[in-house]
């Protein structure tokens, strides 16, 4: 079929380029379109195979020298219907239409346990979709540890202060709140001093029953699963965008939403989330829109369709009607002067509704042909194939861009270096448990730090930013050497990356026993061992890291 399409094309085109006014100078010839070697010098006559009235066609032909190359007589653009249109900057509109779920509020959603091992004397809510508040009462468990618990702690009350300490009533009474009783619960026995084997289990939460575990007269044990509730005040609308579209998808972005039980109406709200993780089979990330649903005309696990309206600003585009395909490399026909038309290979981007992203290949201004390309096409294939040849655009490189991490340059390194000496004198007076030495060197030290982070770029986002502030001189030396250990490690981590140890003599030690990261690391201007994060408590601790 598409051979057939094929050939039926290129004899359109051969045809409708030839329907021109002979030029002066050449004998007018009349040939068939379907059959171009039937030809006559009479204007009237027909094709003996088909019977169609022959056309006038020229000696000449339509193309130049390069097959790439088009150029069309005014009549010849008339019967061929050429139409351009000026390649320009603006925004790229593109709908993305999704199906999606709606989920109830992950961070509104409660899993209700057992607190305490008993049996279910009674279910308070004992259906999926009801409607609990927040306090409510939704089972009743006979509970003989709880009887215990209340004994003891009635024991401790009626004994008096004498008897038992604040302490053991406070350990009793907290015991009591960990089994279930609410403190108004835990008043009241307090004025009654009537210990009970029941014990109400609440609604954490206002919300709606999403299922329930359990049935009267049924043992429960610790920990068992009795309820969920989920908050349908608002909902989530989640849906899967491919990996392709998620150039496109933003959060702000408004989403469209018709379900099909609130028919005529659409629902519109901004995405709020997307997650960061693919998922590996579909190769799809999870998008979320948040409803608020006050009335609960939007159902739990209801499905819906969505349109997403995405919109990239200034960028340079073509209608996709002047793109064509070669081999799968996108071609289109830019005009030039006196009605010529040349094929140019260019590289695309997004592709939206109407309109597709030009990467490479057009300048603003262009004029790109949007109606009678596949005729000039055809034409340039007919040139090609009487030449012999294949068409061979120029291809538009796709442009480079580099992921990797930029090296640091020599001013870079510098700073670098500065603050690497810096660290090992403070390394080195808080080894000598000198709180003052380290005190006077710390400007120094704070200074080196801040010319490194706003002296080269990159290492904004890096390891040492989170230590901007965090170094302290005091008041004392455990509390100035808590801070130093943290910074100290990641910054010879960092240094040893590009060996400035190596390169300007500096000494790297280890401790495997630091107080707050459990294995630290500083910089050392000689090669005897001197512990900053212990001093002469553990003055020799640790080994040198070559």
């Amino acid at each position: 079929m598409k051979t057939i399409l094929a050939l039926f094309f290129l004899v359109l085109a051969a045809v409708l380029l030839t329907a021109a006014e002979p030029a002066h100078g050449h004998a007018t010839v009349y040939q068939c379109p379907m059959h171009p070697w039937i030809k006559s010098d009479k204007p009237n006559a027909k094709c003996t195979i088909c019977g169609m009235a022959l056309v006038a066609a020229t000696a000449s032909d339509s193309t130049t020298t390069d097959p790439n190359l088009v150029t069309l007589t005014p009549n010849q653009v008339a019967v061929t219907g050429v139409q351009t249109t000026e390649v320009r900057r603006g925004p790229l509109v593109r709908t993305l239409r999704v199906n999606g779920v709606i989920e109830d509020d992950d961070t509104r959603h409660r899993i209700l346990a057992a607190r305490v091992p008993g049996r279910i004397e009674k279910l308070h809510v004992n259906y999926v979709g009801a409607e609990v508040e927040a306090g409510a009462p939704l089972v009743t468990v006979f509970s003989p540890v709880m009887l215990t618990a209340q004994r003891t702690y009635v024991e401790r009350l009626r004994a008096g202060p004498t008897a038992f300490s604040a302490s053991d009533r406070a350990t009793t009474r907290e015991r009591l709140l960990e089994l279930g009783l609410t403190e108004e619960e835990i008043h009241i026995l307090e004025g009654t001093l009537e210990p009970t084997a029941m014990v109400n289990i609440r609604a954490p939460m206002s919300g709606t029953v999403v299922s329930r575990a359990v049935y009267e007269g049924q043992y429960v044990e610790t920990n068992d699963r009795l309820f969920e509730i989920g908050d349908f005040s608002r909902m989530w609308f989640v849906f899967d965008v491919y990996e392709p579209d998620l150039a496109w998808v933003r959060p702000g972005q408004t989403v469209e939403i018709a379900l099909a039980s609130l028919p005529g109406r659409l629902l519109t709200a901004p995405i709020t989330f997307i997650d960061p993780n693919l998922n590996e089979t579909t190769r799809t990330a999870r998008v979320r829109v948040i409803l608020e649903n006050p009335d609960r005309h939007l159902l739990h696990k209801q499905t819906g369709q969505a349109a997403v309206k995405l919109e990239i600003p200034e960028t340079l585009f073509v209608p996709r009607t002047a793109v064509l395909q070669h081999s799968g490399n996108p071609v289109v026909f830019v005009e030039g002067g006196n009605r010529s038309y040349a094929a140019r290979e260019i590289q695309l981007g997004r592709v939206g509704d109407t309109t597709v992203e030009v990467l490479a290949g057009l300048n603003e201004g262009d004029q790109v042909v949007t109606q009678g390309a596949l005729l000039l096409d055809g034409q340039a294939q007919l040139a090609h194939a009487a030449i012999g040849g294949e068409p061979a655009p120029v291809p538009a490189a796709p442009s480079k861009v580099s992921a990797a991490e930029p090296e640091p340059d020599a001013a870079a390194y510098a700073l670098l270096k500065t603050l690497a000496f810096a660290t090992a004198d403070s390394a080195t007076a808080l080894a000598a448990d000198d709180l003052a030495g380290y005190q006077k060197n710390l400007p120094s030290l704070r200074a080196a730090l801040q010319a490194y982070l706003t002296g080269y770029t990159p290492a904004a986002r890096g390891p040492l930013a989170a230590f901007k502030d965090s170094l302290v001189d005091g008041p004392d030396l455990r509390t100035a050497r808590r801070a130093f250990e943290p910074f100290s490690t990641a910054l010879v981590d960092l240094a040893r990356a590009q060996h400035v140890h190596h390169r300007e003599g500096l000494h790297v030690f280890q401790c495997p026993m630091t107080p707050v990261l459990g294995t630290g690391r500083w910089f050392s201007r000689t090669e005897q061992i001197r512990n900053p994060f212990f001093g002469a408590a553990m003055l020799e601790c640790g080994d040198e890291l070559k």
